[in-house]
């Protein structure tokens, strides 16, 4: 092949795969759409940030995902029961004056930065997953219809309660640690029936 056709067909090879990268969407570096709520991440500089620490940090959003929706599952289980149970003054007949005065104290600081979403508008949303614990123990006769134990109760919440500090300190968990905090939601499901 003369050396003038061996140009030609490098340059032609070259011209073919430009127009087949033009005509190629761009994939974006994060594809949040997998992962991510796109409206939420639109609002953050996600692509400024380092790649493999937003690919970590994204793996440890499903783990939040799920441990956010059980921890106010648990809460929604304790106050609808003790409604229920003791109506409309449950918190103060139910709740310690200490785990109470914890959760006004949390719920009047963040009233005073008005320019900030807060919590909600229930206390029990100003508890901590330890303190639901505590809520449960003192109320023993009312769950032990629905729970297994005392000592069941503590070793799962406190389970998943570890697992739930390290993602909120921008932690990561191993597999094993996915895995125990996944087991330890569906037999709670399966135990409570929420």
């Amino acid at each position: 092949m003369p050396k003038h056709d061996n140009i030609y067909a490098f340059a032609f090879k070259g011209f073919l795969t430009q127009e087949a990268l033009d005509s190629t969407p761009a994939l974006e570096k994060f594809s949040i759409s997998e992962h991510l709520d796109s409206e939420v991440a639109s609002r953050l500089p996600l692509e400024s940030m380092d790649e493999d620490l937003v690919a970590r940090a994204r793996r440890m959003a499903t783990v939040y995902t799920s441990i956010s929706a059980f921890e106010n599952s648990v809460r929604e289980f304790v106050s609808k029961k003790l409604l229920d149970e003791k109506k409309e003054n449950w918190w103060e007949e139910c709740v310690s004056e200490k785990v109470r005065k914890k959760a006004e104290s949390r719920k009047e600081d963040e009233e005073k930065v008005r320019w900030h979403t807060q919590r909600g508008e229930d206390p029990i949303y100003f508890t901590d997953f330890g303190e639901l614990i505590s809520i449960i123990l003192q109320n023993w006769d009312l769950f032990e219809p629905h729970l297994e134990s005392v000592e069941w109760v503590k070793q799962m919440l406190k389970t998943v309660e570890r697992s739930r500090n390290v993602i909120m300190h921008s932690g990561h968990l191993q597999n094993e640690d996915v895995e125990r905090v996944g087991s330890c939601i569906r037999d709670w499901i399966r135990q409570v029936g929420t």
